[in-house]
């Protein structure tokens, strides 16, 4: 068995490593910002992705998920902190958080990710397309007002997205806007039908070549014409080490005496719940993107974010979830196991130890291209057709998600989608499951499969519209489940029915729940079963 897994990851190998140095480069800046949006030591970023890529990677079922910091627990975080009065209070609450995932997974909660209709889903991913698209569209022109790796709409500042976005047209940096958009366009080109066909384009993914551009460019302008290069501001900064013993300085630890306050297990609650949902979808998603169908088991995943969190905690870093936006980055580049992931992870803890210096001269503008083409990618133009296409049930849960998404949060959007999602299902069903036809004096109603109780009100509809002095079959042969409401409703209607000289036959109600005969029930009634 070991002997199959370790043939299947070599076969892939070629697609897994550059796709893993993809997903490192845009992990990077996003490990850092949400730290620094989290009101966290930056290195507290870096860790979370660490742990996420050598740990969880293994423990988790998912082939291409990828694990670290996640921009939905920002506010949550940096509130925490503000409350217990230390960020080492708060790795407490996330080691407590960790375990409460952990006995999540064992009661098997995992199975909550189900339950999401397949237009929510794709809802959510054309929303986070879109929010990358606006959030990294200043970034990729040199305007750096929010933290890059922002994933939400609405700033915590008083202005919003769209005033920066509109504010950026303003405040362009040439060479940024430069080394984006032809970052962008190597990697529109890498992906059309003559570069595809190319050994190179197999072995080296766009993204690559975007951040080699970047770096070559700003070199070289930097030589010939500095006020064409990027500034320092606009790359990346990784906290330089230059001794492993610098490593383990910038490590922190928990405060376990903040185990004796009430509002270290709430916070801790809080980020167990929030985590798991998120990381739920997360799965849910990658499960859709996923060229080749795979589905990964929730509830292991939920356990080995729990250890990852545990582990997270105890060395100094933040909550973590599997994450959307680089797990989707390393699907683009090209990522088939979970090599990638772990690449990704090897990648940021060799960055920090020896190459910080190095990768300080990446341009944030090349991960902005990478991140817009992500984005472009979640939120294209024919997903909203499609699900147009497919109807006023798919389209309105679909959109709705992507506008409530956008205006709000993740999760508050996720909710709205999914109930409007299940007013779908509700109306669906309640249409579905009974119906009737006439034929001149004689009615033929039918009940199919499960029929509850919100289908009384169908029921009763129906039996209005038949007239007196006519004659009508209740067939349940389709009907696996009558509720009792039901039942008494047709129950009752067989009363009354003598009174207005209906002749009632009750077909196939046999192994279901009966209909009680009183001793007053009218003699045409009578009931059979075909065989």
């Amino acid at each position: 068995m070991i002997h199959k897994h370790a043939q299947y990851y070599l076969k892939h190998l070629k697609d897994d490593f550059p796709a893993g140095i993809v997903v490192f480069l845009v992990a990077l800046p996003l490990c850092l910002g949400i730290a620094l949006a989290s009101g966290a030591p930056l290195f507290s970023g870096v860790i979370t992705g660490i742990i996420g890529g050598l740990i969880v990677t293994w423990l988790s079922g998912s082939q291409l998920s990828v694990s670290g910091p996640a921009a939905g627990l920002t506010v949550i975080v940096l509130n925490a902190i503000e409350t217990l009065g230390s960020f080492q209070g708060l790795l407490t609450a996330v080691v407590i958080a960790g375990l409460v995932q952990i006995l999540l997974g064992h009661f098997r909660a995992g199975i909550i990710g189900a339950f999401f209709p397949l237009s929510v889903i794709k809802g959510m991913l054309a929303a986070i397309g879109l929010i990358l698209i606006i959030k990294q569209l200043p970034h990729a022109l040199g305007y750096h007002v929010s933290y890059e790796g922002d994933e939400s709409y609405m700033q915590e500042t008083a202005q919003s997205s769209f005033k920066e976005l509109l504010d950026t047209f303003y405040n362009i940096s040439p060479g940024a806007a430069i080394i984006s958009m032809i970052g962008l366009l190597i990697m529109l080109i890498w992906e059309t039908r003559f570069f595809n066909k190319l050994t190179l384009t197999k072995l080296i993914p766009g993204p690559l070549i975007a951040v080699g551009w970047g770096v070559l460019y700003n070199i070289t302008a930097l030589e010939v014409d500095p006020q064409w290069a990027v500034t320092e501001k606009h790359l990346v900064h990784l906290p330089e080490t230059t001794r492993v013993d610098d490593f383990f300085h910038q490590l922190s630890f928990p405060d376990f005496s903040y185990l004796a306050y009430a509002e270290t297990y709430k916070i801790a609650l809080t980020l167990a719940i929030i985590a798991s949902l998120e990381t739920l979808l997360s799965i849910e998603a990658v499960d859709k993107l996923d060229p080749l169908k795979r589905i990964a088991p929730t509830n292991r995943e939920l356990k080995a974010q729990g250890v990852g969190n545990i582990l997270s905690g105890l060395l100094g870093g933040l909550p973590m979830t599997a994450v959307i936006v680089r797990s989707s980055a390393n699907i683009n580049a090209g990522g088939k196991t979970s090599i990638s992931s772990f690449i990704h992870g090897i990648c940021l803890l060799l960055s920090v130890l020896f190459f910080s210096a190095y990768l300080n001269q990446i341009p944030l503008a090349c991960l902005a291209a990478i991140l817009l083409h992500t984005g472009y990618k979640l939120a294209r133009p024919s997903l909203f057709k499609d699900f147009y296409n497919r109807g006023r049930g798919q389209f309105l849960p679909f959109s709705i998600t992507v506008i409530a998404i956008l205006w709000s949060d993740l999760l508050i959007g996720i909710g709205i989608g999914l109930a409007v999602g299940l007013y779908y299902v509700i109306k669906a069903n309640y249409q579905a499951t009974i119906s009737m036809v006439q034929d001149d004096t004689h009615y033929v109603l039918s009940l199919h499969k499960d029929v509850s109780f919100l289908n009384k009100a169908l029921l009763r509809k129906f039996i209005l519209h038949i007239e007196p002095n006519s004659s009508v079959t209740i067939d349940a042969s389709n009907a696996q489940f009558i509720d009792h409401d039901i039942l008494e409703t047709i129950e009752d209607f067989l009363t009354t029915a003598k009174d207005e000289n209906i002749k009632v036959e009750v077909k196939n109600l046999h192994g279901k729940q009966h209909v009680k005969r009183r001793h007053h029930m009218p003699e045409v009634i009578k009931e059979r079963s075909d065989k």
